[in-house]
């Protein structure tokens, strides 16, 4: 039987942490699993709700507010022994035996598995699987839209096909409200980019994964729901997405590739701002600014 580290990375999660830890052992059924909680200097009671409610859980206080990726590898560095990473966001709630499908699905060359996700109150799975960023892809979503392109591969990022998620199905990366990570995959990535304060860094990771033999893999019989989504409404957080997304485009591609996929990514954002949408207003904005892209702090 497996070792499964779970993975959680807080940061003000006390309204959603008793959702989450009440579908843990149903979601971690037929795993030896521990829990263990990196708290990124939560300022309500979420660590007081863990210490009540899971109380053998491990539970680090990074003492600052370090991003996502950081979370993950304080949590990961205090794991102790494992074999399997399972690593998931507090809004996420597990159905039955949604752990294990992922950890049997990993090896045979896939070191990253991801479950079909549902948004709460909804029956049709949400499109995670993504394909690598590319210039033609921006555009095609700035275009036409990332739905209506993502019927065409080579026109936009989004998986939309829904024969794709009834069946094990590989994808460049997949959005990281819950993966089960290989600790083979692990080893060979090393540490998530802490560089990347939010968004951004479990698609460098993926890809990373991808470029060392590690595939990402879509297991359609294990199944979550996820209650996030802030991102699609922030300006705020859809400034951060946006930015990061340019600059991982830049760390694997050259100045003018970048440049181009930059306005590509501007134009989609412009588009949508003069349709009344503030968050693209936003991020429009940032993409403009000299120095934009150098630093992407936090909230």
């Amino acid at each position: 039987m497996s070792t499964v580290a779970v993975i959680v990375v807080t940061w003000n999660s006390a309204a959603v942490l008793p959702g989450f830890l009440a579908a843990l052992p149903e979601g971690m059924a037929g795993l030896d699993w521990r829990l263990v909680v990196a708290d990124n200097d939560s300022a309500d009671d979420t660590v007081e709700v863990l210490r009540t409610l899971a109380p053998d859980a491990t539970v680090v206080q990074t003492g600052r507010n370090a991003g996502y990726a950081a979370g993950v590898n304080a949590a990961l560095g205090a794991a102790g022994e494992y074999e399997v990473a399972l690593v998931c966001n507090p809004d996420i709630r597990m159905r039955q035996g949604c752990a294990k499908l992922l950890v049997d699905s990993l090896g045979d060359g896939v070191g990253i598995a991801v479950p079909l996700l549902y948004e709460e109150g909804r029956d049709t799975p949400h499109h995670s699987l993504r394909r690598e960023s590319s210039v033609l892809r921006a555009l095609g979503e700035a275009v036409i839209g990332n739905r209506r392109a993502g019927r065409f591969p080579r026109l936009s990022e989004l998986v939309t096909d829904p024969a794709a998620y009834r069946r094990p199905t590989r994808a460049d990366w997949a959005t990281g409200a819950l993966m089960a990570v290989s600790g083979e995959c692990l080893a060979a990535c090393g540490a998530w980019d802490e560089s990347f304060f939010l968004y951004s860094e479990e698609t460098e990771f993926c890809l990373r994964a991808r470029d060392l033999g590690y595939a990402t893999q879509l297991e359609p019989a294990a199944e979550a729901v996820h209650l996030g989504g802030d991102s699609q409404v922030s300006p705020r957080l859809w400034t951060l997405l946006t930015l990061n997304r340019v600059r991982l485009y830049g760390r694997r591609h050259g100045a003018v590739a970048t440049a181009a996929f930059r306005g590509a990514v501007l134009l989609r954002e412009t588009a949508r701002a003069a349709l009344g949408r503030k968050a693209s207003r936003a991020a429009a904005g940032a993409l403009v600014r000299p120095g934009a892209l150098r630093k992407t702090p936090g909230p």
